[in-house]
């Protein structure tokens, strides 16, 4: 059996992580034990120590060009280090974000071009994409009120922005899922409940790779 890239992109506060557990839960026991989860910025050792440079609140200085090229120097890392190597073992690869973040939340949310962000990750992956994208859509406004009164892990750098740059995020979101129309990025109502987003992604899964599953 083939291994599987599939990425989970959203917003902040877009439930990308209670889907993503949810998932784990559901591919283990109908699936493979062969099935790897790890996330971005981060996933492998020293991609996780450049996440913490970048998501440092301390570091309200960093400049918009360098936490891009952060980005993709961590990703390249885990890419190399993780990523490629699981799937050329024929495992499941569901990682939370990938490229697309960085052009959500650099090249829209910092206003610095998609051209120069998807020219650094072009070079850092060398072409290589999800083979399915589960994308979490939510609006700026909910995402952040969710985050506000529910989230309580890690506090970071995101998280002291603006609700502009958060609406341009997901102004960046809207306009890749547009030129994508819908061939690797299945959009998912996250202003549902979460057993329904984890429901329609779970028939996404099926529909996309049936002879992966076990037939109950």
């Amino acid at each position: 059996m083939p291994g599987r890239f599939i990425t989970v992109e959203g917003p902040d506060g877009s439930g990308k992580t209670t889907l993503i557990q949810g998932l784990l839960a559901r591919l283990e026991a109908h699936l493979l034990p062969d099935l790897v989860a790890t996330r971005e910025p981060g996933g492998e050792p020293l991609a996780e120590k450049i996440r913490d440079l970048i998501l440092d609140p301390a570091h309200t200085d960093l400049d918009a060009r360098a936490e891009a090229l952060l980005y993709a120097a961590s990703r390249r890392q885990h890419l190399v280090h993780k990523i490629q190597p699981a799937l050329a073992a024929g495992k499941w690869v569901v990682c939370d974000r990938f490229v697309d973040s960085s052009i959500a939340y650099q090249a829209w949310g910092r206003e610095i071009g998609v051209a120069g962000i998807q020219a650094i990750n072009d070079f850092a992956t060398e072409g290589q994409a999800p083979d399915l994208t589960l994308y979490l859509d939510l609006s700026a406004e909910e995402g952040i009120r969710r985050i506000q009164t529910q989230r309580s892990d890690e506090y970071n750098r995101l998280d002291q922005e603006s609700i502009a740059f958060h609406k341009r995020v997901v102004a960046g979101y809207q306009e890749l899922l547009a030129k994508d129309q819908g061939q690797r990025i299945k959009a998912i109502d996250a202003s549902q409940a979460p057993e329904a987003c984890l429901d329609q992604a779970w028939k996404i899964l099926q529909a996309a790779y049936p002879e992966d599953f076990r037939q109950d």
